[in-house]
């Protein structure tokens, strides 16, 4: 259990915070103001209903996997091949190197709570025996639904190197991951991978495995670009105006993976609306999009169909182009799944 916490942030690791424009002293900050709206006294309620009134909030039988089809994902290829495993977990192959996101594949969202979180799908940890080698691992922060314990864990072996938010190195470390492996990142920073450019951009959201450790980490989304695709994967976060930002640096995305579920009237500011992720895909000129960050756990009191449901049909509404492909399907940028509704 107390693995599961990762490490502390040192006074060396504070000292390298601090060099951040996004640090204030204590820990990192959002571009603009934002919190939770719910008190202290309202929270009892709050956790029964997350804990308790579960109608409608996981699928009636477990969510099926489509088994990886190695051969298919690593034939040579100038077009990206990406692979969804549910919430924000994407594999992705693109200029022909293996690109793992996000990568929770516990079957367990709560592992330090007395009430479980579990996973839709079953055996999603023994995906990891079929991957291949793993040329750069990424992470967008470090909650509990983004980074696991026992994934990396059984992960180590497979991947060479890791691109992840500043502040989550030290976690990794404590792990056994080689410090000399990983890189980290502040917002707008960017390295290339392989004739792939890397950054690390903005989102609205906060950080933390503990009760002592809220913020001491920075959390992201990622933009990979090649002569090819410029592909966006937003990342954890509420509305906001670094989105119009992220569209004018980069501009015209081909794909943009959406962050969609677990959103809630108390957290509004940190987890969008369906409505709201279609916005944020329009105001950073996206061409495509698909909604993540669904379909894998039950993190909030909406059904969890019902993220995708309103998704699909504000793309519709507004004219944008979207996938919603299955758990575990290859597909490419140019793929259509627009008529495709598995969910329901």
């Amino acid at each position: 259990m107390k693995k599961q916490f990762g490490a502390k942030a040192s006074q060396v690791d504070i000292s390298r915070y601090a060099l951040s424009k996004q640090w204030d002293g204590e820990r990192f900050l959002n571009l603009e103001e934002t919190k939770m709206e719910f008190s202290f006294q309202s929270l009892p309620k709050l956790l029964y209903k997350q804990f308790c009134e579960k109608a409608g909030r996981e699928p009636e039988n477990r969510i099926p996997i489509v088994p990886f089809d190695s051969s298919a994902f690593l034939k040579a290829s100038s077009e990206v091949k990406m692979i969804w495993y549910g919430h924000s977990v994407v594999l992705m192959r693109i200029n022909n190197k293996t690109l793992l996101i996000d990568p929770m594949l516990g079957s367990n969202a709560a592992p330090i709570s007395p009430f479980p979180v579990k996973r839709f799908s079953d055996n999603t940890l023994n995906l990891i025996d079929d991957f291949p080698e793993i040329d750069l691992l990424l992470l967008t922060h470090d909650h509990y639904d983004h980074l696991d314990y026992e994934s990396i864990q059984k992960l180590k072996p497979k991947v060479k190197q890791y691109f992840v938010a500043l502040g989550v190195a030290r976690h990794l470390v404590q792990w056994g991951v080689n410090e000399a492996d990983i890189t980290e990142f502040d917002w707008w920073e960017h390295k290339v991978f392989e004739g792939i450019d890397v950054t690390f951009t903005p989102t609205r959201h906060f950080s933390g495995r503990g009760l002592r450790d809220r913020a001491k980490s920075l959390w992201g989304g990622w933009v990979f670009n090649t002569p090819n695709e410029n592909i966006w994967f937003s990342g954890d976060g509420g509305y906001g105006k670094h989105f119009k930002e992220i569209g004018n640096k980069f501009g015209n995305f081909d794909f943009s993976f959406m962050e969609c579920g677990q959103y809630n009237a108390n957290w509004h500011q940190i987890h969008m609306y369906p409505e709201e992720s279609i916005q944020a895909a329009n105001d950073t000129n996206s061409r495509t999009v698909m909604p993540v960050h669904w379909a894998g756990f039950s993190l909030a009191q909406h059904t969890w169909r019902e993220p995708a449901d309103r998704f699909v049909a504000e793309a519709r509404r507004v004219g944008l182009n979207f996938v919603a492909p299955s758990i575990g399907i290859i597909f490419g940028i140019n793929d259509k799944f627009e008529e495709s509704v598995w969910w329901r």
